[in-house]
């Protein structure tokens, strides 16, 4: 029975992202066997490397140490000598040991050129190179195959001794391990003690030219400064003589001056604003009570009330005149004084400002001079301790352990090479047998075919040794306790209890393409249920192909066209086979098209006449995938037995075989796996935990 929903794959679950180890894992299990083989040919290959094809190659370590003296910049320290402690220090140190200069130096003192190790040019040339020649001469007759240059050779000897070089440091120490590598044993203590050699030589003609440079460019140093010192000094002479300077503290007093004049104005400002308010006011008031409002006068306010009097008018209009004059004059008299004050304010903070400029110009030459006489009286004293100095250097370095001629060989680390060689081919082989997985797109277990699909697995059959499906069937027949008729009668039990309450009578075999077996499940299947002694008829539905006559016993031509055309009935056309025990109606030859005469009611009025007569209709149809014939035929089916060829057939085509079905409204019953084979079972890893099968395998599958 189906384990998932109709129609609907595995590739739509929630869990369809989840990384499963467990299956990751049985995958390497099924494929132990390709694994194996792998790390085994890696470890035989490992084995001829480190045993037979690898040149013993031999190490020698001298070992040298730094000496530890902070530095100090264009001082005594750093002519005598003086390396930090610090890694970089340490880092730049093995740089130093690696440069191609020195190296250069250890290739022509041990004549390293004319060593075939290190020259490759001296070595005869191998076949490959030999090959190229003579490709390159094919292709350009005038191509060059002299020896390289002197240079060229050099250079090219430097870089083999480079490879064979390891300098290392010891963790939080200044002790550096220096290494070479070759194969004459000797050799390899002569390259390490060489090398220290020269680097320690290399640091004292360091110091030697440091301690010359550094003298020369003091001296010019010393020079220029003190030629800069004069011209300083002349500069704040001649602006002290040209400028009449103030001092600070009088630029001081001036600026207290602006400050005050500043306040002052501001003060002016407001009270000739409010003396302008004021002669406005008086300026607009035109009837007596807003001129008393206005002038805000006590003589004016008593003189209010009689103001209608001839004599007490003229007085008030006096009184106003006089107020009036006197507010204009105050107004006059503090425009007056804010433009005095204004112009004293321009004045002074031209005065300010013309002081300050020549104060910090003074202050500035004043402080180059100073710093020309700081510089020049160090340099100096630096230069006359450089120079008492001269001839008393001494290296940074110093060897602590001279290299010793190795009794045995480095290289090859046999032990080394069989374990990476093995573990390389664990991986190899993992990695290929993943692959293989993945790259995979067929189906071989029945978990594989429900979880692509969503639809269950009802049958597995075996593939049976035979050459034709009817000898196939006779084993079935002539084999009833074989496995192979064992999971036919699982088949055949599925298919009827996929609906209990009314068991399929019409059942119809399918597939996505041909050569699936679906006619030899259509022609199994028909054999059991004869077996059971039920009434059965096989419908040939392949009219297309018509391949029943190739099988069975029988004379007949016309068959299940000529019924539907009315040019015979159905009695006279059908056979009863022997083999089967059951009824055949065979596929024949028509003028109209199969599916058009499948769509017809006449095929369905058949069927239905036949439901009457026989107890199980087995109809096998065309491939979905290549004809419609299938899909048309299932709408009168109550069954739809899809075939699945096992480790054949791609998982795309099934699926959309399937989808074809459910297009038109008839999803299929169930799926069958055909044609497993135990040997391809054992290949994949599944082993014998695949069904009752394994055994019946081993006797009956095809090689």
């Amino acid at each position: 029975m189906k384990r998932f929903q109709k129609g609907m794959p595995a590739s739509t679950t929630p869990d369809e992202d989840i990384f499963d180890l467990g299956a990751l894992f049985a995958a390497l299990w099924r494929g132990r066997a390709s694994i194996i083989f792998v790390a085994g040919m890696a470890v035989l290959a490992g084995g001829i490397y480190a045993y037979v094809l690898a040149t013993p190659m031999y190490n020698s370590t001298a070992v040298v140490m730094l000496n530890n003296r902070e530095e100090q910049v264009v001082e005594l320290g750093s002519v005598v000598g003086g390396l930090g402690s610090d890694s970089s220090v340490v880092n730049t140190e093995v740089e130093v040991l690696k440069s191609r200069v020195l190296l250069g130096k250890v290739v022509d003192e041990l004549g390293l050129v004319e060593d075939p190790e290190f020259n490759g040019s001296l070595r005869p040339p191998s076949q490959f190179t030999r090959f190229k020649r003579f490709v390159k001469r094919v292709i350009l007759p005038s191509a060059d195959f002299s020896p390289p240059s002197p240079a060229i050779q050099r250079e090219a000897t430097i870089n083999a001794l480079l490879g064979s070089l390891t300098i290392t440091n010891i963790p939080k120490s200044l002790v550096f391990n220096v290494t070479a590598q070759s194969e004459d044993r000797e050799k390899s203590a002569r390259i390490a003690d060489a090398l220290v050699d020269l680097y320690i030589l290399n640091q004292l003609e360091v110091k030697f030219e440091a301690t010359e440079q550094a003298t020369t460019w003091l001296t010019e140093r010393v020079t220029d400064l003190q030629v800069a010192l004069e011209e300083a000094e002349s500069e704040v002479k001649d602006f002290r003589a040209s400028t009449p300077l103030v001092s600070p503290e009088a630029l001081e007093g001036l600026e207290i001056q602006v400050k005050d004049t500043r306040d002052r104005i501001a003060g002016m400002e407001a009270a000739q604003e409010a003396a302008q308010a004021r002669v406005t006011a008086l300026e607009a008031a035109e009837t007596p009570q807003q001129k008393v409002e206005a002038t805000n006068d006590l003589q004016l306010q008593r003189m209010l009330p009689r103001v209608d009097e001839p004599a007490i008018a003229q007085s008030f209009k006096a009184r106003f005149g006089q107020l009036a004059a006197r507010a204009q004059a105050e107004l006059t008299r503090n425009t007056s004084q804010l433009a005095a004050l204004r112009n004293s304010l321009a004045e002074l903070e031209r005065q300010t400002e013309q002081q300050s400029q020549d104060l910090i110009t003074l202050q500035q030459l004043s402080r180059e001079a100073e710093a020309s006489r700081l510089l020049y009286e160090y340099f100096l004293s630096r230069l006359k301790e450089t120079s008492a100095q001269q001839g008393i250097q001494q290296a940074d370095s110093r060897t602590i352990s001279p290299a010793v001629v190795p009794t045995g060989p480095a290289e090859p680390r046999k032990s080394l090479i069989m374990i990476a060689s093995a573990m390389l081919g664990l991986i190899l082989g993992a990695a290929f047998v993943l692959f293989r997985e993945a790259r995979s797109n067929t189906l071989r277990t029945a978990e594989q075919l429900e979880s692509t699909t969503g639809y269950a697995t009802i049958g597995q059959l075996p593939m049976i040794k035979a050459s034709r499906r009817k000898d196939a069937i006779s084993y079935l027949k002539e084999r009833p306790s074989s496995a192979a008729a064992e999971a036919v009668r699982n088949l055949r039990t599925s298919v009827m209890l996929s609906n209990v309450d009314t068991p399929p009578k019409v059942i119809m075999t399918c597939s996505a393409l041909p050569g699936e077996g679906k006619t030899t499940v259509a022609m199994s299947l028909t054999l059991n249920f004869a077996s059971m002694g039920k009434k059965v008829l096989l419908i040939e539905g392949d009219i297309r192909r018509r391949v029943f006559g190739q099988y069975l016993t029988t004379e007949q031509t016309d068959g299940v066209v000529a019924v539907l055309t009315g040019t015979k009935s159905f009695d006279e056309v059908v056979t009863h086979d022997e083999l089967f025990g059951a009824d055949v109606l065979i596929g024949d030859k028509g003028q109209s098209n199969a599916a058009d005469i499948f769509s017809s009611v006449r095929f369905a009025e058949l069927l239905k006449e036949l439901r009457s007569r026989y107890d199980i209709i087995i109809v096998d149809t065309p491939p979905v995938l290549v004809v419609p014939d299938a899909r048309v035929i299932a709408q009168h089916v109550d069954a739809t037995v899809f075939v699945v060829k096992w480790d054949q057939t791609q998982k795309d085509q099934v699926i959309g075989a399937l989808r074809e079905f459910e297009s038109v409204g008839k999803p299929v019953s169930g799926l069958v796996l055909n044609q497993i084979s135990p040997r391809g079972m054992n290949r994949y890893g599944y082993g014998n935990n695949y069904g009752p099968y394994s055994a019946y395998g081993a006797k009956y599958y095809l090689n």
